[in-house]
């Protein structure tokens, strides 16, 4: 399972292609070739990353709900029907589509945040605020990571 980490900012050019941190293409490993799945985000105006593994798992957990409820509809829809596959062209680009593009805000530069399992790709003005949000969420309510359990993943 691939591992986002750390912060990069990158230039979108007038296409809508951007080149995705050369460290997260690493992470892929021999998954690179699969590209990477994007959709909105449900809490921020930014956009949601995944590997194609993540979005397969996130498949299986959906049939945890009834087939035909409105919870498992609505998940699905909001995640599987809003989502885009992008694979990377010979330089480490993707093409954003421009609804993800207006979403998010972005102007001439996206801002991709890695956060482990998953990655988001902001405007670096959104981010900034967002950062600033986070670390005063993580201090006001002395937030830590919470202790593994023995033989959790």
């Amino acid at each position: 399972m691939a591992l986002f980490i750390s912060t990069f900012t990158n230039r979108l050019d007038r296409k809508g292609r951007v080149s995705v941190p050369a460290s997260f293409r690493a992470a892929l490993g021999d998954r690179a070739h699969l590209g990477v799945v994007l959709f909105r985000a449900h809490r921020h105006a930014c956009l949601e990353g995944f590997e194609w593994s993540r979005m397969e798992e996130i498949g299986r957990r959906l049939e945890h709900f009834d087939l035909f409820s409105d919870e498992q509809d609505d998940l699905a829809t909001a995640i599987f029907g809003e989502s885009v596959h992008l694979h990377f062209d010979g330089e480490g680009r993707v093409m954003l589509p421009e609804d993800l593009i207006e979403y998010a805000g972005l102007g001439e530069q996206a801002t991709f945040v890695g956060l482990g399992r998953k990655f988001q790709i902001w405007s670096p003005q959104a981010f900034a605020e967002r950062k600033k949000a986070a670390h005063e969420q993580v201090r006001e309510r002395r937030l830590t990571i919470p202790a593994g359990r023995e033989g959790a993943e």
